[in-house]
């Protein structure tokens, strides 16, 4: 199982044209029999042992070579890692913040943030879920999944257009349906996170190691694991019934696709 097996990620693949001429001749020379997503996630590991300031190591990337084009997405790991402090001191109260963080740890992860805070994140990551909206932006026919050495994984890959205009229309039919509430925020704060990124990228939804939870859940059921799990189905049909009024048919796909998740975050109370 992954290493941080509690994480599921979006990624923003960028054409490798995008990118400044330095990091085009490095990037191009790249290999995509390494497995960067597991060296990504040792790292992760390692400064949970022995902190360092992500943004003094050089970071890494992940590769898609897809009909002839390479696509980079930056791990962003400095940014990410500011954003999240920032994220998690906005959530606590100030006196309770320097307790889970102190301030010699900040001190560390903000070490260099002049030079990255205006920059945006290749990468969002939820712990313990897969958010509706990030479902959204998918058809079925864009989704992989099955089992590499034995471990279940699950991922969906489109163009960054497509999942725009998917993203756009679950928009319009939450606030026509609920009005612009917390729901409508979160989807038009993802437009606005997908739209800074080039119009020809490519979108990736990678369940991580969520996957292999799913599978375990849904084998507990009796059913065959992770090949069936219908969770962009689901939330296509509860958009649908929502745009043609349908309540019931609207409630039916949401509770089916929340019933199929529930054990899934459950487990983190367990862990």
């Amino acid at each position: 199982m992954s290493s941080t097996p509690y994480v599921a990620s979006l990624r923003i693949f960028e054409p490798i044209t995008a990118f400044p001429a330095a990091d085009r001749l490095r990037w191009s020379q790249l290999s995509t029999e390494v497995d960067t997503r597991a060296q990504e996630q040792e790292l992760a590991m390692q400064r949970l042992i022995v902190p360092e300031p992500p943004a003094l190591r050089p970071d890494g990337v992940h590769i898609l070579d897809l009909d002839g084009a390479r696509y980079i997405c930056p791990w962003s790991t400095a940014s990410r890692c500011w954003s999240a402090l920032g994220d998690f001191k906005d959530e606590q109260p100030s006196t309770l913040a320097s307790l889970f963080v102190s301030p010699a740890l900040e001190e560390v992860i903000t070490a260099g943030s002049e030079n990255f805070e205006e920059r945006v994140p290749h990468i969002i990551t939820e712990n313990w879920k897969v958010p509706p909206r990030w479902l959204a932006l998918y058809e079925p026919d864009d989704r992989n999944r099955g089992y590499s050495n034995g471990v279940a994984y699950s991922k969906a890959l489109t163009r960054l257009s497509k999942a725009l205009e998917r993203s756009k229309n679950s928009y319009e039919i939450v606030l026509q349906s609920f009005g612009d509430g917390f729901v409508a925020q979160e989807i038009e704060e993802l437009i606005d996170w997908m739209e800074l990124f080039h119009p020809e990228s490519l979108i990736e939804l990678d369940y991580g190691g969520l996957a292999g939870y799913l599978d375990y859940t849904l084998k507990a059921d009796g059913l065959s694991g992770i090949e069936d799990d219908g969770s962009i189905e689901d939330l296509i049909f509860s958009l649908a019934g929502l745009a043609s009024g349908d309540g019931a048919v609207a409630g039916q796909g949401y509770e089916r696709l929340m019933s199929r998740w529930r054990p899934v975050e459950a487990l983190e109370a367990a862990m």
